[in-house]
């Protein structure tokens, strides 16, 4: 059973890795679910409740990068904060009209009509714009280095 359940554990890692380079998965949360799979499979017998609060607590604070990443690359390249408020709601309803994609475009778009709204030239509203794709892409390699480290964290817990 325990090996089933690490084949299990580590196709979801695996799945969750591609997770958040392809907004399609929850990336994070596949490597979070990986790791309780196995944890009930296995009746918990190596990983314990403070492991699995440490890593829901990692989940958290990860799903939550890409709005504070757009927001900080919104503002980095000179939005205002009606960009970074445009940014953040241009994420929301762009997940909500074009789903895990609507990420990119809705944040993008988000920052530049509210900086146009604002009566800002073209040039700068594009330039916030342009700021939310880079806090996006600087997101996205967080999330990487944090899913490596959960599973990381995952097979040393297992191991001792």
């Amino acid at each position: 059973m325990t090996e089933l359940a690490l084949i299990l554990a580590v196709i979801f890692f695996i799945l969750g890795l591609a997770g958040i380079v392809l907004p399609v998965l929850p990336g994070i949360i596949l490597i979070y679910v990986g790791m309780l799979i196995y944890g009930f499979m296995t009746q918990f017998a190596t990983l314990d409740a403070n492991f699995f609060l440490l890593q829901g607590l990692v989940v958290l604070l990860a799903s939550g990068l890409d709005f504070v990443a757009t927001a900080v690359g919104t503002k980095r390249f000179g939005g205002s904060k009606n960009a970074v408020w445009g940014a953040v709601i241009g994420i929301l309803i762009g997940l909500l009209l074009f789903g895990p994609f609507g990420i990119i475009l809705g944040s993008f778009l988000g920052a530049v009509i509210a900086e146009i709204l604002q009566g800002k030239n073209m040039n700068i509203a594009i330039r916030s714009g342009f700021g939310t794709l880079i806090g996006i892409v600087g997101a996205t390699a967080l999330k990487i280095i944090i899913g490596v480290l959960m599973i990381i964290a995952f097979f040393l817990s297992r191991a001792s």
